[in-house]
């Protein structure tokens, strides 16, 4: 391969890595016309348009999705093998992807925020709404470099590590006729019930529990993020069932009353996931051990809090 072709698939790889030739030019350290100029000498190598306009966006011909997908990973081990094993955080400008839901951007992202503005003042951290379904395919395409969240999906493609087991609250405002002791099954039936839903489905894992026992519940709202749950329950009669470590967070432990809810609901392990053509990239090694390390913190304090155990001089660092 000749060098220009090999620049050219640099500047295609970036391309389609960021999804805009303003983002690819910021990442290569190159003007816009430059890599407009680079643009027009891949349609005339390949003998294809490559990018078409979409509005404000660009979007990649067949031609160069199926380019793509033989390219990306060489060229990703490619750069791995020229650049130095050594990653350096104080020195380094890069910018790290990662997607993650809501509920932990409220926990994690101010104490990580903090970790890397100490270690690494130039690196940025970017939050990718987090999908469950999605998260095979957000590695894969490379749209980001980490994925913080449960994982339903088995490829040989990804590499994963353990960060805790997810259980489960019933939390409802302090003076809620419920609330001062245990809530019996029936009275949780009875109750009209908050659920925090990504998609708006009104369906989530306490119904699959009480499928498997033959009862349903009524979900009188849905919300799309966990910081409007305490609102919501201080001014009515909702109940809720969130996760312990988001039952953690000081507005719901200071407005809230928590307890366990009737049912038995199994604990949803949550996984550090990303892909395999990075397992030796040194920066994604830091930005892991950084990321596990903050988790592994702030939920052992989260858990605390929620079961009544954290001192008066400890606190969580949360955005809500």
């Amino acid at each position: 391969m000749r060098s220009q072709e090999l620049t050219l698939l640099y500047v295609f790889d970036a391309i389609m890595t960021e999804g805009s030739v303003t983002l690819a030019a910021n990442r290569l350290s190159m003007t816009q016309p430059a890599v407009s100029n680079a643009i027009a000498r891949m349609r005339d190598h390949w003998q294809d348009p490559l990018f078409v306009k979409k509005g404000r966006q660009i979007e990649p011909t067949a031609f160069a999705r199926s380019l793509w997908e033989q390219v990306r990973d060489p060229m990703h081990f490619l750069s791995t093998a020229v650049e130095s094993s050594v990653f350096e955080p104080s020195e380094s400008r890069r910018k790290f992807r990662i997607a993650i839901a809501d509920m932990w951007v409220d926990l994690f992202w101010l104490p990580l925020l903090e970790k890397v503005s100490q270690q690494a003042p130039n690196v940025d951290l970017y939050a990718v709404p987090y999908t469950l379904g999605g998260v095979v395919t957000q590695l894969r395409e490379a749209n980001v470099d980490l994925v913080l969240g449960p994982l339903n999906q088995h490829d040989s493609s990804l590499r994963s590590r353990f960060l805790m087991s997810n259980v489960f609250r019933l939390v409802m405002r302090r003076n809620h006729p419920l609330s001062g002791t245990p809530v019996s099954m029936a009275d949780y039936l009875a109750a009209r019930h908050l659920l925090v839903s990504q998609s708006g489905d009104a369906r989530g894992i306490v119904d699959s529990a009480l499928q498997q026992e033959g009862l349903h519940r009524r979900v009188a709202m849905t919300v799309n993020h966990f910081s409007a749950v305490p609102k919501l329950l201080t001014h009515s009669d909702l109940i809720a069932v969130v996760p312990e470590v988001v039952a953690g967070g000081t507005q719901y432990r200071s407005e809230l009353w928590i307890t366990d809810p009737p049912m038995a609901i199994d604990p949803v392990p949550v996984y550090l996931i990303w892909h395999t053509r990075l397992d030796r990239d040194p920066g994604l090694t830091w930005m892991r051990n950084l990321l596990e390390e903050t988790v592994q913190l702030q939920w052992n304090k989260c858990t605390r809090c929620a079961q009544g155990e954290l001192h008066d001089n400890e606190e969580l660092d949360t955005l809500t």
